[in-house]
C-alpha cells in the first residue's frame, strides 16, 4: 500500500542520503538477477523491480549500518538479500492471493503464468542466500534464514487462521510478525550484525524493526476499511470480500452477540456473502470502537520502535528512522 499519502516523506530524505549506496544496492540486483539459461527470470523479476516502490527494508539495512559505524562493502549485499526475499515473497504471495495487480500494474502471474512466478521466486530466494554467504558472516546467514523461515510458516499459517473465527489478537500478531515484521526486524538487525555492533544496539536495532513492521501491517488492514482508493490503490473492503480477519474484524468477533457471531460466520468463514454486508460489518465495527482501537494499536506500536532506537548513539539516521515509524502510521490521520 502506499505510502506517498503523508506530506513529510521521511523515507525520501532516507533515500536522499543514502543514495551512493542505493545505487550500488540497484546495480547489484540487476547484476544478480540475470540468467544465462532462463531468460524469463530476468523478464519477470525486472517486471515486479521495475514498477517501482519505496526499496524501504533494503534502505533499512544500509541504514542501520551507517548508524553502527559501518564502511565496509557487505551492507550493499544484505541490503540486494533482502530486497530479493521481499520480492521472492511478493511474487508468491500474488499467486496465492490470486492477485491481478500490484503496485499499479498487472502482476507476473497474470502476465506470464503461477508457475513462472513461483519458480522466479524459488530462483531470488537461491540468489539471495548466495549473497548473504558472500558476507563470509554465520550470523547474517543464521539471521537471514531464520527470517526466509519465519516468513514462510507465517505465511501458511494465515491460510488457515484467515477465515477462522477461533483467531485472536495473539494469532494475529504472530502471523504479522511472520508475514511482514520479519524481514523488516532482519534487515535491521543484519545492518548492526555487519557492523559488529554492541548487542544492545543490535537488539535495539532488531526491536525497531520488528514494532516498525508490525505498525506498518496494522495500518495497512486499518486502511483496507477506510481508506482513501486513490491513495491506498485498493478498494474499501478488500480484506472483507477475501474473508482475511484481519485485526479491525477481530476485535469486533470478541465483542459480539450470538446473531453478530453468526453474521461473521456466514461471510468469513462459509464465504456467503450478500449486498450490503460490508456495510453491516462497518456498522458492527462501529459499533464496538474497533478501527478507533486498531487505530491505537498501529500508534503504539510506532512508538515502540521509536522507543526502541532512542538508547542508541545520536546521529541524523536515527532521527529519520523514528521519524519513519512515525511516518508509517501518519496515513490514519
Amino acid at each position: 500500500m502506499s505510502l506517498d499519502t503523508a506530506a513529510s516523506k521521511p523515507h525520501e530524505a532516507l533515500a536522499a542520503l543514502l543514495r551512493d549506496e542505493m545505487d550500488a544496492v540497484n546495480a547489484l540486483i540487476q547484476e544478480r538477477m540475470a540468467s544465462e539459461h532462463a531468460p524469463r527470470i530476468p523478464e519477470v523479476t525486472a517486471h515486479l523491480v521495475g514498477a517501482g516502490g519505496k526499496r524501504l527494508r533494503p534502505m533499512l539495512t544500509l541504514a542501520a549500518a551507517r548508524l553502527c559505524g559501518y564502511d565496509g562493502p557487505y551492507h550493499v549485499h544484505l541490503a540486494a538479500t533482502v530486497e530479493f526475499i521481499h520480492t521472492a515473497t511478493l511474487l508468491h504471495d500474488d499467486v496465492v492471493d490470486e492477485s491481478a495487480q500490484r503496485r499499479g500494474r498487472p502482476t507476473a502471474n497474470l502476465l506470464w503464468d503461477n508457475k513462472s512466478s513461483v519458480l522466479v521466486g524459488d530462483y531470488l530466494f537461491s540468489r539471495s542466500f548466495q549473497l548473504m554467504t558472500e558476507t563470509g558472516s554465520i550470523d547474517v546467514l543464521r539471521i537471514l534464514s531464520n527470517a526466509s523461515a519465519t516468513i514462510a510458516e507465517g505465511e501458511v499459517l494465515q491460510l488457515t487462521a484467515a477465515t477462522d473465527l477461533r483467531t485472536d489478537e495473539s494469532i494475529y500478531l504472530q502471523v504479522v510478525r511472520g508475514k511482514t515484521a520479519a524481514l523488516f526486524s532482519a534487515a535491521t538487525e543484519v545492518g548492526g550484525v555487519i557492523a559488529d555492533a554492541d548487542p544492545a544496539h543490535v537488539q535495539a536495532l532488531f526491536d525497531y524493526g520488528d514494532a516498525l513492521g508490525i505498525a506498518f501491517q496494522i495500518a495497512d488492514d486499518l486502511l483496507d476499511y477506510q481508506g482513501d482508493t486513490s491513495a491506498t490503490g485498493k478498494n474499501v473492503g478488500d480484506d472483507f470480500r477475501e474473508r482475511k480477519l484481519t485485526l479491525p474484524v477481530i476485535k469486533a468477533v470478541a465483542q459480539a452477540t450470538e446473531e453478530e457471531r453468526a453474521f461473521w460466520v456466514r461471510t468469513i468463514e462459509k464465504g456467503r456473502q450478500k449486498d450490503g454486508d460490508l456495510e453491516h460489518a462497518l456498522d458492527l465495527m462501529g459499533k464496538y470502537g474497533t478501527l478507533d482501537a486498531t487505530r491505537q494499536d498501529a500508534l503504539g506500536w510506532a512508538e515502540k520502535a521509536k522507543a526502541a532506537i532512542a538508547t542508541l548513539p545520536e546521529h541524523e539516521i536515527r532521527g529519520l528512522l523514528s521519524d519513519i515509524a512515525d511516518y508509517v502510521v501518519a496515513r490514519l490521520n
